[in-house]
Parts: C-alpha cells; sequence; structure tokens
C-alpha cells in the first residue's frame, strides 16, 4: 500500500494574497512540492477542496474581523501544525496601521453605510489568537525559506531560517553601507534578514519589510537617523509601514 503523502493547506485572511503566491512562483521546485505533499486545500491555485484534519497549514494574512477570528480557531483545530507567512500573519500587516486610529472614523469616512461594516477595531497577527508552530516573516515572504520550513516541519526537524539582521545579507553581497558612505536611512541593523538585501543592493534604504531581527538595537538606530537629520515625526514614520505593529514601541517613543 502506498503511504499516505501530508495533506497541506493554505488559507488566506486579511492580505494581498502576495505570500500565497510566492509558493506558486516557486516554479520548479513547487513541483516537487507537489510530489511530497497532497495539496489539499489552496483556493488560489485550485478548485480542489479537501477537507481536513490537514498535516500543516500555512496561513496568511491578519485578524480583522469578527469572522476571521472564528474561523483562525477552526484552522487550528484542524491542523497538525500551523505556519504563518508573511507581515500580516506574523504582525498584523500595513492594515495594522489602522491600530494607531479610529477605525470607525476611517469607515464612515470611506463608506457610504459604515452600519453595514463588521470589523475589529485592531488588525492582529494570528499568534494572538491561536498557537503558531513557526512564523515566516517577509512583505511577502522568501520562497526558498517557505520551503526550507514546508520540509522540515514534515520531517520533524527546526526550520534553519536566519536571525540575524538585512546588514550581514548586505556584507555578504559586497554591498557599501547606505548610511555610512551615502547618509541614507535605512532599517536594516533591525531588521529581520531574508530579503537577500534586496532594496540596499538598488541603493535604496531598508523599509523593514521582513520585521524586527532578534534582539534588535533600535535605540542606537534611532540616534543614528536623527544623526542624518531625520526629525522625530520622520522617523515614527518609517517604523509604521509593512511592519507597524511589531515596531509600534519605537514609533511610539517618538511621539506623533
Amino acid at each position: 500500500m502506498a503511504k499516505r503523502k501530508p495533506k497541506l493547506a493554505v488559507w488566506k485572511f486579511a492580505s494581498c494574497d502576495g505570500c500565497q503566491l510566492s509558493l506558486l512562483d516557486c516554479e520548479d521546485e513547487l513541483l516537487a512540492v507537489a510530489g511530497a505533499v497532497d495539496i489539499a486545500y489552496f483556493p488560489e491555485a485550485s478548485s480542489r477542496m479537501v477537507k481536513g484534519p490537514y498535516d500543516l497549514s500555512l496561513v496568511e494574512g491578519s485578524i480583522t474581523t469578527p469572522h476571521d477570528a472564528e474561523r483562525i480557531q477552526q484552522v487550528r483545530q484542524s491542523s497538525k501544525h500551523l505556519v504563518t507567512i508573511g507581515a500580516c500573519a506574523t504582525a498584523g500587516g500595513i492594515q495594522a496601521l489602522r491600530n494607531f486610529s479610529d477605525v470607525k472614523e476611517f469607515a464612515r469616512i470611506v463608506y457610504a453605510r459604515p452600519e453595514y461594516i463588521s470589523t475589529l477595531a485592531r488588525s492582529t497577527p494570528i499568534a494572538e489568537h491561536v498557537r503558531v508552530d513557526f512564523e515566516l516573516r517577509g512583505c511577502p515572504i522568501n520562497k526558498h525559506q517557505l520551503l526550507e520550513v514546508i520540509n522540515a516541519l514534515l520531517h520533524g526537524r527546526k526550520p534553519n531560517t536566519p536571525a540575524h539582521s538585512v546588514c550581514v545579507e548586505c556584507k555578504l553581497r559586497g554591498n557599501v553601507c547606505l548610511m555610512v558612505a551615502h547618509g541614507t536611512p535605512c532599517l536594516g541593523p533591525v531588521t529581520h534578514a531574508g530579503c537577500g538585501a534586496l532594496c540596499p543592493t538598488y541603493d535604496r534604504g531598508c523599509y523593514g519589510c521582513f520585521g524586527p531581527m532578534e534582539t534588535p538595537n533600535t535605540g542606537a538606530l534611532n540616534q543614528q537617523l536623527v544623526q542624518l537629520g531625520m526629525t522625530p515625526p520622520e522617523v515614527m514614520r518609517v517604523y509604521r509601514s509593512f511592519n507597524a505593529e511589531a515596531f509600534r514601541k519605537e514609533s511610539e517613543s517618538h511621539g506623533e
């Protein structure tokens, strides 16, 4: 009798679908994934809907509605392993900028009938609602890291993803430091590696797409940003982007 393939499910909550597309962008590697697992539930890619339980669930997106909060509980109950993928799922995403304001006021301005809108006051990461087995950072995620995480969890080992900052990736690529050489503000020193130093390689400062690295020294970076001429409001805004909630403490320390 043929051995049963592990069942993989991919779920979407509040997000742009970019991290799911990273899996589809694996191209040749996707064939290997499809050969190793049973892709049982993946609406972005197939109309096939196989019921759980699932050996591994990949979850994209943040929790922004009461329905989301209920559905993620169901996903957790039907999943042996649950991995969150991307800034929305791991930190609330760019939509977490609403957490700093009154979401009811946004709804009043944008919608003709705001009373029809059912939403939570905050955009929150999946880990605030259920137990998560692994968080994969990025906006979008690194497809090679995703393949590593899938392989590791299906074989019962810890995923091997970097814990260092984007600065290390710059050094590996031989990039000149933009802050030192050109005075360009950059979040690379406090940002989790994974993008391959994409922006600094093209002479643009890091935007923090992969969220905070382990034990980031934001205090030292803040001093450097001020020395480069940034005002407190500008420092605050530089932290409020893809991982605004993850960098909340740093942004709030510079006021409104």
